[in-house]
């Protein structure tokens, strides 16, 4: 049953991307975008692309990069009210280069663009006490006074019998930075549904294998762990054991916003009433139409074409 509208809070950002493959940019080399981003406005945009009611808290300068975001965001059914509008503060920005080997570079302006600002507003106060669930990217822990804000404001909608998902969606420089770390350790302690990716379920809970970290963050008291797992799909945790969902084989474009795309439905679907499997099956099949788009949200995907999508690919 769903009650109450999803919203995050973070980064929104553009992203450019170099349209060769190599290392860094220490050239001058052709770039592609600007693309809509930051990892918090991807995951809100697919919930608004289900239908689910969906907003955001974040800044953005006033400049031809915020208002492509808010455009974007407000055209796929995303309630951008809590979003300040910075005059004086660039939009946040990611250039992003591949490497041969398919991994990233990325310079980014995150923490001192307008995204650096986002602040409590009573905007933002009003959606937060309006939302049924709140989803925390652990990017946006690295903005200052983020961290303390948010471990807040998942107390206040658990308090209320709301429900809060967390990403930690770890980067470097969260990392080495100690007060980001301690706030993605404080959040985690007020989660419900934890989704993280690879060794991020190491590196959190501080075990040293998979079955050893579920069991001590489900004895935590988080309720459902789902393990992203990239082309390999997905497995679910709860007390009552592990789902493991297939991925599904597609031609990889473009990697960024998979998981956010993946965690948006998941989370959409468990609140339409879905089972655990046929949660997974949907999100998977998210993460594997936006691997399918260059740039982050242009694979975004309604039910409509996640059906499609499922009806052509069974398993």
């Amino acid at each position: 049953m769903i009650t109450g509208t999803i919203l995050t809070v973070g980064e929104i950002l553009v992203e450019i991307m170099a349209s060769e493959r190599g290392e860094g940019f220490r050239e001058a080399q052709p770039l592609r975008g600007p693309f809509p981003s930051g990892a918090p406005a991807i995951f809100i945009d697919q919930v608004g692309k289900l239908g689910h009611p969906a907003a955001i808290v974040s800044a953005v300068g006033d400049d031809d990069f915020g208002r492509l975001n808010l455009d974007r965001l407000a055209a796929d059914g995303v309630d951008t009210g809590a979003v300040a509008v910075l005059k004086g503060h660039a939009t946040g920005s990611a250039f992003v280069r591949y490497r041969p080997d398919g991994a990233r570079d990325f310079v980014f302006n995150i923490r001192h663009s307008a995204s650096g600002c986002i602040a409590p507003t009573d905007a933002a106060h009003a959606a937060i006490e309006a939302c049924g669930h709140l989803h925390i990217m652990g990017s946006s822990l690295s903005i200052p006074a983020m961290a303390e804000w948010m471990a807040q404001a998942a107390a206040s909608v658990g308090a209320r019998g709301g429900k809060v998902s967390f990403d930690p969606n770890i980067r470097k420089e969260i990392l080495d930075d100690p007060r980001a770390r301690h706030a993605l350790e404080t959040v985690l302690g007020h989660t419900d549904l934890f989704l993280p990716s690879g060794d991020e379920l190491l590196m959190l809970s501080g075990q040293a294998g998979v079955e050893a970290a579920v069991a001590h963050l489900i004895g935590q008291g988080i309720a459902e762990i789902v393990l992203k797992c990239g082309a390999d799909g997905a497995i679910h945790y709860d007390r009552g054991g592990a789902t493991r969902s297939p991925g599904f084989a597609v031609t990889e474009v473009d990697p960024t916003g998979a998981g956010d795309c993946f965690g948006a439905t998941f989370v959409v679907c468990r609140r339409r009433g879905m089972a655990v499997g046929e949660a997974l099956r949907y999100a998977n099949a998210a993460g594997a139409l936006a691997v399918g788009a260059m740039g982050p949200m242009e694979g975004a995907s309604t039910f409509a074409e996640l059906d499609a999508f499922l009806t052509a690919r069974p398993h």
